[in-house]
C-alpha cells in the first residue's frame, strides 16, 4: 500500500498526538496509549499511524495512491491548527520519493 511519512519537531509529541487522535475520533475511528505513544486514526481511504517521540510526532498515512494527498492534508491540517503556538510544520515524503504536502500555520499575526 502506498504511503506517506512525516516527521514533526516538537517535545509535546505525545501531547499533540493524543489531541489529534480525541478530535479525529469524533468523526472515524481512532485510537491512542499512553502506555505505548502509539495510536492510528481509520478513514474511510486509508489509514494513519502516530508515534510519539521525544523530539518528534512520526506520522504515516498509507491508501491507495489517489488517497494520499487527501489523507496528508486532513492530518497535517489538524495538527499544524492544534500546534499554531508551536509553529509546527507537517512535511510529507511519499514513499515512491514524491514531495507531499507542506503545512504550516499561515495566519498573520495580528496588527497592534
Amino acid at each position: 500500500m502506498p504511503r506517506s511519512e512525516a516527521r514533526v519537531a516538537t517535545d509535546r509529541s505525545a501531547r499533540y498526538a493524543k489531541q489529534l487522535a480525541a478530535h479525529m475520533g469524533r468523526k472515524i475511528k481512532a485510537d491512542w496509549s499512553e502506555e505505548t505513544g502509539r495510536g492510528t486514526l481509520v478513514f474511510g481511504a486509508g489509514t494513519a499511524t502516530l508515534e510519539a517521540a521525544p523530539d518528534a510526532l512520526l506520522l504515516a498515512v498509507e491508501g491507495e495512491t489517489e488517497n494520499l494527498p487527501g489523507l496528508e492534508d486532513v492530518v497535517g491540517r489538524h495538527l499544524v491548527r492544534f500546534g499554531a503556538r508551536d509553529e509546527l510544520v507537517v512535511e510529507w515524503r511519499r514513499d515512491n520519493g514524491e514531495a507531499g504536502h507542506v503545512h504550516r500555520n499561515e495566519e498573520e499575526p495580528a496588527e497592534g
